[in-house]
């Protein structure tokens, strides 16, 4: 019971803090919607986001990894009540974490390389300025060489090649949402458009968190408590006004960090070394921990100095 609890417990501060970007956008865009619209996107949209994508991804993705598998089969290994069918998975485990750890990895390295940021951690202070020419050499070089590893393994290559491949379709498609944000909130677009874009967009950060949770466990029924409570903790920031969550300036940082880690953690175990089940939601909590209170403590300082002047 107690790993159970440290286990959601990881799953939900990682939904939390990976989903605020998501949550920001969903803010925005809801501003320009009817009362109607807000309503049917943040009852549907939990529903949707919570139970069918958070519920039946894990399961698809435990499926095709699963050579043989089916689905029904998929669903009595993640919970336990099938020994053949937990034997079958046990076996192929290492498919689903390779494939999960390059996805993870390729989104940690992004971000450092590319996207604006606020230095918190040694890599960040390292790395200030994008760096567009560097991320594209290490994803190539981390395809390389796992590919290399891998080769008395082909399952494994392909997994390796599949979560690159996922990676840069989803990379491709949020610069297109970018861009569509930017069209939908101009006057003279339905709020169907708009719902639409947003469950799109839903479904794309979705993918990040469903395979951020493998590194916790492969239980699908744990995966959605841990980030269906997750899911809805970020639907009430929107309500409430996510802005004032997006003003800890290193609250990113943590989280973006401990992905990093867990897609290397993810990789080692696939290579057979095996990790304690605590280790992955220690480091997430440790590293988002630290970056919220610092976060925090700049945020009291700056607020001090606004009142004071």
């Amino acid at each position: 019971m107690l790993a159970v609890i440290i286990t959601v417990v990881g799953l939900v501060v990682l939904e939390i803090v990976q989903s605020v970007d998501n949550a920001i956008v969903n803010a925005h865009m809801l501003k320009t919607m009817s009362q109607r619209a807000r309503r049917w996107f943040l009852f549907w949209g939990i529903l949707t986001a919570v139970f069918v994508v958070r519920g039946l991804l894990p399961l698809l993705i435990v499926r095709f990894s699963t050579p043989g598998i089916t689905m029904w089969g998929a669903m009595l290994a993640t919970v336990g009540g099938d020994a053949a069918a937990r034997a079958a998975m046990d076996s192929s485990a290492y498919i689903l974490l390779i494939g999960g750890g390059m996805f993870l990895l390729l989104l940690y390295f992004h971000w450092l390389f590319l996207e604006e940021k606020e230095p918190y951690f040694v890599p960040d202070k390292l790395i200030k300025k994008h760096h567009g020419v560097w991320f594209f050499a290490v994803a190539a070089l981390l395809l390389v060489g796992l590919l290399w590893h891998e080769q008395a393994r082909p399952l494994a290559m392909i997994a390796a090649a599949t979560g690159n491949a996922v990676f840069f379709i989803l990379f491709g498609f949020r610069q297109m949402a970018e861009q569509a944000e930017h069209a939908l909130e101009r006057p003279g677009h339905s709020d169907l458009a708009k719902l639409m874009f947003l469950e799109v967009l839903d479904l794309s950060f979705s993918i990040d968190g469903v395979f951020s949770a493998f590194a916790f466990t492969t239980n699908v029924l744990l995966i959605l408590i841990g980030n269906g409570i997750g899911a809805l903790i970020v639907r009430d920031l929107t309500i409430r006004g996510v802005e004032k969550v997006g003003r800890y300036r290193w609250l990113k940082n943590g989280a973006m960090t401990s992905i990093g880690f867990l897609g290397a953690f993810m990789v080692v175990e696939a290579m057979g070394v095996h990790l304690p089940s605590w280790l992955p939601t220690v480091v997430t909590l440790s590293l988002v921990g630290v970056a919220f209170w610092s976060s925090s403590r700049d945020l009291k300082r700056t607020e001090a100095g606004l009142a004071g002047s």
